[in-house]
């Protein structure tokens, strides 16, 4: 099925063929959680439904989820009381 957002990051109006039946359409146009109404999506097709956002616009602007994962391993090591590479230069 055609699926079409206006990015609220580019402007710009993308359409997806997504493999999604109009029951799971009708699913989440009820009110199901979309991770439920389209289990079969990926996290980024099921962001494009949501938002409007594609993966390359998430990824120019946001950055790639490996980044992403380096600052919760730091994160996750600062709220543990393990020292911050940043503290062995002063």
């Amino acid at each position: 099925m055609q699926v079409t957002r206006k990015s609220p990051i580019s402007g710009k109006e993308h359409t997806l063929d997504l493999p999604i039946t109009a029951h799971e359409a009708f699913l989440f146009e009820r009110g199901a959680l979309i991770q439920d109404a389209f289990p079969n999506l990926s996290p980024a097709e099921r962001e494009f439904i949501l938002t409007g956002i594609t993966d390359e616009e998430w990824t120019t602007t946001f950055g790639d989820d490996d980044e992403l994962f380096e600052d919760n391993a730091e994160l996750s090591k600062l709220q543990a009381g393990a020292p911050s590479p940043e503290d062995g230069k002063r």
